[in-house]
């Protein structure tokens, strides 16, 4: 019945039904006007015989007297019936999966704990949470398009990011983390300002096509911004250099048997330099850099020394 009602949900777009029904009033107005035309009669007096017409009231008050008439009144019934049918159809649907939801106990619920929020849909976002979920993580995805793909333990908000409305619902001040992506960077950079104004304590990662459009919500305070075009080409670039280089990330990401953690430094190695820490063992796994004033270091050639507040990204066995 879930599923059932997330399809229903999924299909029914408010945008079909503006259409449905803007072409349904165009074909109206312009069927009115022609038969005014056609039988001689006023504007007023065409558009009354049009609208009762596209509404199957029909008084029978207003009738077509000659053949030119008649085809417009049969043109007339072809299209404005069928156009305001589907409208109004489809706008029934909404209310119906809504009332559905309600009677069934399943309205959306925020999770209890900390969880990760995707804003936005795409190929990647059954994959990306379905490995948020083996790491633990509750998962909620607020996107409008279709969650079928979605695994099952995915907490799944039917809605447009891009609405105020919609994110406020969603409550994104109780989120761990957020993450937003879209099929167009206008709608990645409207999200992120919403979450920003609704949430601005929840650190936000941003996904975009554009290097420009990742500066600009890097300027937003935005905590992570991610340019896909930059990620593949740096990723296919070193993979000419060094054939393997892709090989390596793809086994740092995408391997059960270990994972990559970013851990809190402890305290008792404030002040060490990355290479000390790496050298000495001083932390379970295998260190590959830290995080230092907010910039990724490698400790190869330069190698601060570490500071409190700053983070280690290391490399350990699944379930240590």
């Amino acid at each position: 019945m879930l599923t059932i009602i997330s399809i229903i949900l999924n299909k029914v777009k408010r945008a079909q039904i503006v259409a449905l029904a803007v072409l349904g009033a165009i074909a109206t107005l312009i069927c009115g006007a022609l038969f005014a035309l056609a039988e001689h009669v006023s504007v007023w007096i065409g558009l009354y015989w049009a609208v009762t017409t596209a509404t199957t009231v029909g008084y029978g008050d207003v009738t077509p007297h000659n053949a030119a008439g008649r085809i417009i009144a049969v043109v007339t019934m072809l299209t404005t019936i069928p156009l305001f049918g589907g409208a109004f159809a489809m706008l029934a649907a909404v209310f119906a999966a809504a009332r559905l939801t309600t009677l069934l106990g399943v309205e959306w619920k925020i999770p209890t704990g900390g969880h990760v929020a995707i804003y936005g849909m795409g190929p990647v976002v059954p994959l990306l949470a379905g490995e948020l979920l083996e790491a633990g993580k509750q998962v909620v995805v607020v996107a409008d398009g279709d969650s079928s793909a979605l695994p099952l333990k995915v907490h799944h908000f039917q809605g447009d990011p891009t609405e105020e409305s919609v994110v406020r619902k969603s409550q994104p001040e109780k989120a761990e983390r957020s993450l937003v992506l879209g099929e167009r960077d206008s709608d990645v950079l409207l999200t992120t300002v919403l979450l920003r104004h609704l949430a601005p304590l929840v650190p936000v990662v941003a996904v975009t096509d554009s290097a420009k459009v990742a500066e600009a919500l890097s300027d937003l305070g935005v905590s992570r911004t991610i340019s896909a075009e930059h990620l593949i080409g740096h990723t296919l670039a070193k993979s000419l250099e060094t054939p393997h280089a892709a090989d390596l990330l793809v086994r740092l990401i995408a391997t059960n048997g270990y994972r990559l953690d970013e851990i809190d430094l402890p305290p008792e190695l404030v002040g060490e330099p990355i290479s000390v820490i790496r050298h000495e063992e001083r932390v379970e796994g295998l260190i590959l850099g830290a995080v230092h004033d907010g910039e990724v270091v490698l400790g190869v050639g330069r190698d601060p020394a570490l500071a409190s507040g700053d983070h280690l990204l290391v490399v350990r066995l699944t379930g240590h």
